[in-house]
């Protein structure tokens, strides 16, 4: 392999986009941000959307921005769609998938057609907002009912650039609508639930040439869009710096994407219980991963205190007693948008533990019940796979909270290795770097790259695990798990 290449990851995440330059060669990958815009999601008649024209138009601004480029990635997170009539224009915006319309659908479904059954066709968890819930919601909808085609977000975006229309299993693994094991859309189960199964397109994987970004949009020297890891989370665990097989991930972000890399799927029983998720990844692999609420706790925290300064309550939080309060962070009270504060708060009554008595409490209050999540679903990957774990590596914006690294590697028992904050973008150029022939070999091969090129930190665990241990008791079962990236 020889040469250097410059190619655009567009990724897309819950709370905002961004457009990132890389220059991947053999032995080197460097990363530029060419241009970021915000995701605010817009209610409109009692309805929760994405403002999908404006991260269109943040793409599109994006890749202008980029310069000339050999070829663009696009990742996004899961579930939500858009839907095309015969024409080819959209229906509407996409529906978020924090909006209330699909309360109660898996309920009902799951008598319809028996949770058993979903899980052995799709190795997904039950979680209220898959797609195969949104789309037995609208059902009877005018929208719905025109339509010809589904487009996943990242699917969508790829065709307002090329044209192309067509899914990517990663992020179509996601929808509870794909046979994990044939690799298909799972078309007897829509057909049982009511789903128009020609809705869907054809499915293609990751490193599939697309075609030709629309000269009408103007980009520099007309770059070819290259299918990635087009579920941010299968992009980001091609990201993960490790070495050999024994580690476990924190995609962390809005939500925590907690779990281990394999080669076949786990559709036990036991791991149905346990509401764990096989979702597919990159050169075949699966994402064996449980999803915890993640730093939409915090997120959420920071917005309803207007002016409050991160860093501070950081550090005011890692001087507050641990464990004084716990919640489970999956708790289904913390899924919608609002005051997360007082949500807490009320958990915490609920739970008979003492209420946080400042922001710095409640942070800390957060940070522990995530290290306590990151704990249980670490250990839970390991039991149900039978994969051992000797290190964790946590990815994402939530390698930069250093209180959150240093409590789950306290949690775990385990060494965490914080970084790159970057991966997502990361794994989309490594893989669009891959199809252009700069670099080559395996997913360790290309992690092999990362850990030669990225700033990494390193947590050694404290103290022993009776104090963790006692805590998870308190936590214990409350709540539900959750999922989205």
């Amino acid at each position: 392999m020889s040469g250097v290449v410059d190619v655009a990851a567009v990724d897309l995440g819950a709370a905002s986009g961004r457009v990132m330059v890389g220059r991947v060669g053999a032995g080197r990958v460097e990363l530029t941000e060419a241009y970021r815009f915000a995701n605010e999601p817009v209610r409109v008649g009692g309805t929760l959307h994405w403002d999908i024209l404006a991260l269109w138009h943040g793409v599109h601004t994006g890749l202008r921005a980029a310069g000339p480029v050999t070829s663009v990635g696009v990742d996004s997170w899961a579930v939500d769609y858009g839907l095309l009539d015969a024409s080819g224009a959209l229906l509407g915006n996409p529906v978020h998938y924090r909006d209330a319309r699909t309360d109660g659908v898996a309920e009902r479904v799951a008598e319809q057609v028996g949770q058993e059954r979903l899980y052995a066709t799709t190795g997904l968890q039950q979680l209220p907002f898959n797609t195969l819930y949104q789309l037995v919601a609208a059902a009877g909808t005018p929208q719905l009912g025109a339509a010809d085609r589904l487009l996943l977000i990242p699917d969508l975006i790829t065709y307002w650039l090329t044209g192309h229309v067509g899914a990517e299993l990663t992020n179509a693994s996601t929808t509870q609508l794909y046979d994990l094991r044939r690799r298909t859309w799972a078309t007897d189960l829509m057909a049982d639930v009511g789903i128009r199964a020609g809705l869907f397109p054809p499915l293609h994987g990751p490193g599939t040439r697309l075609g030709p970004v629309r000269a009408e949009l103007g980009l520099a020297g007309t770059p070819e869009v290259v299918a990635v890891g087009s579920h941010d989370t299968a992009s980001a665990v091609v990201g993960v710096p490790a070495a050999g097989e024994r580690f476990a991930y924190v995609s962390c972000g809005t939500w925590s994407l907690v779990g281990v890399e394999l080669d076949a799927p786990v559709l036990t029983e036991a791991s149905r219980r346990a509401n764990f998720t096989n979702e597919a990844g990159v050169d075949g692999t699966v994402r064996y991963l449980r999803n915890v609420m993640g730093l939409w706790l915090l997120q959420e925290s920071l917005r309803g205190w207007g002016t409050a300064d991160l860093s501070d309550l950081l550090s005011k939080a890692a001087g507050e007693p641990a464990f004084r309060s716990v919640v489970d962070p999956d708790d289904p009270a913390f899924l919608p948008p609002g005051d997360m504060p007082a949500r807490i708060a009320e958990a915490c009554r609920r739970a008979g533990e003492p209420v946080p008595h400042s922001p710095a409490a409640t942070v800390r209050c957060i940070l522990d019940s995530l290290a306590l999540a990151h704990r249980r679903a670490v250990r839970q990957a390991q039991e149900l796979s039978g994969r051992d774990v000797e290190a964790v590596h946590v990815v994402g914006g939530g390698a930069r909270n250093g209180l959150l690294c240093q409590l789950t590697a306290d949690a775990c028992g385990l060494p965490v290795v914080a970084g790159p904050v970057e991966a997502t973008a990361l794994g989309n150029i490594l893989v669009q770097g891959r199809a252009a022939g700069v670099v080559g070999g395996d997913l360790p091969a290309l992690r092999a790259l990362l850990r030669d090129s990225q700033h990494l930190v390193r947590y050694e665990p404290r103290g022993d695990q009776r104090a963790w241990r006692a805590a998870e008791e308190r936590m214990g079962g409350r709540g539900c798990v959750s999922r989205c990236s």
